[in-house]
């Protein structure tokens, strides 16, 4: 991974000249981040035993720090900003009680292969009027990992995953898989808070253009 630590400040500057633009947006936009598993659920454990709902959780704090140091803030709301489990469907009806722009729903892989790794951007297996713009802000997001960071880009995808389904009806939405648990080079990465606050930057980055498009 340490093509990722070199290409750090590279996020930092996109995300300053983003900051900047984002202060002209007109029209607010109401994003919901899904803060995966969380209480009991651990999510995926990784081969040096850290846990999944702690690194999403830490990325999700990350974005919301971000996101108070701008003169005006994203409307950002959180499905849990803490150690609690909730039900995947209270976490979509939350992103449909507000009425979300945008739901980014927050993960970490694994695999039983050891040497997979990477990150994968998944969009609803479904066709509905945010169908489009839902995929083209996981490719923004793909982008922004893999060129500002450096994971290895695994593509966008589609599948059924219920939050994903519950949401596409209603707003644009994602699932974001930050690589492999299981791969020791990426779960040593999360070990370090600082590499999650750099994954955090490239998330906000895609948000921030998602709202300056006007989609």
């Amino acid at each position: 991974m340490k093509k990722v630590l070199k290409n750090v400040s590279f996020v930092f500057l996109l995300l300053k000249m983003c900051i900047v633009f984002g202060q002209e947006t007109s029209v607010q936009k109401r994003i919901v981040i899904d803060v995966g598993h969380g209480g009991k659920d651990s999510g995926a454990i990784g081969i040096n035993g850290i846990q999944e709902k702690d690194v999403v959780l830490d990325i999700a704090n990350a974005i919301l720090k971000l996101n108070n140091e701008l003169d005006t803030p994203l409307d950002i709301y959180l499905t849990r900003y803490n150690d609690t489990l909730i039900s995947l469907s209270d976490r979509t009806k939350l992103a449909i009680a507000l009425n979300a722009d945008l739901f980014v729903s927050l993960h970490c892989n694994h695999s039983g292969n050891p040497n997979a790794r990477g990150v994968e951007v998944y969009v609803a297996y479904a066709t509905s009027g945010y169908s489009d713009e839902s995929t083209w802000f996981a490719f923004q997001v793909q982008d922004a990992l893999n060129k500002g960071l450096g994971f290895e880009s695994r593509g966008v995808k589609f599948a059924n995953f219920q939050v994903l389904r519950e949401t596409i009806g209603y707003c644009n939405s994602v699932l974001l898989e930050f690589g492999f648990l299981s791969n020791g080079d990426e779960a040593d990465y999360f070990l370090n808070i600082i590499n999650a606050r750099a994954v955090a930057l490239a998330i906000f980055l895609g948000i921030t253009n998602y709202v300056n498009t006007g989609l």
